[in-house]
């Protein structure tokens, strides 16, 4: 199904769970980068605009970037935290939701990963409130500031290529 009921859209959705180590939660955000692969695969597979069908093609191989990126910190044992802040230009919070068509426009498929990514944030933010000591919760923290990294990536390009078209 292609509309936003798809529980591989739905982030919040995600019943929150104990962690007992920094593989769990490896594992947890592995597991979420695969949904968001679904999802776009899912959205590129159904769309019929193929500038869209190509934007979510993208998609798919940044998150696949993110879980390969997730996989090696596992396997390597190497969890480094950056301490940065992650500008937010805030355009998604600004933009009504759009629905999710076959036929949509680059600009709604934007909005769709600015949401999708600010949602991913959000879950990782309120899973570092719940976490039981401080290495658990500076590593949610360091997963949360790379989803704003992507979430800036699209309101940058939806900044440059829809508000300064209009």
């Amino acid at each position: 199904m292609l509309g936003q009921d798809n529980p591989l859209f739905d982030i919040n959705n995600i019943t929150m769970k104990e962690f007992k180590d920094i593989n769990d939660i490896l594992d947890f955000a592995i597991n979420e980068e695969q949904k968001a692969i679904d999802f776009y695969n899912i959205l590129a597979e159904k769309s019929t605009n193929d500038d869209v069908k190509t934007v979510f093609i993208d998609f798919v191989k940044e998150e696949m970037n993110h879980k390969a990126r997730l996989e090696k910190i596992k396997a390597e044992k190497q969890f480094t935290i950056e301490d940065k802040v992650i500008a937010d230009l805030k355009i998604a919070d600004y933009l009504v939701s759009v629905k999710i068509t076959s036929d949509m426009k680059y600009e709604d498929a934007l909005v769709i990963a600015m949401k999708k990514e600010k949602a991913a944030f959000k879950l990782y933010m309120d899973l570092a409130e719940k976490a039981p000591n401080a290495k658990m919760k500076s590593v949610f923290i360091s997963l949360a500031q790379e989803e704003s990294k992507h979430k800036l990536k699209f309101e940058i390009e939806y900044d440059e290529f829809v508000m300064r078209e209009n």
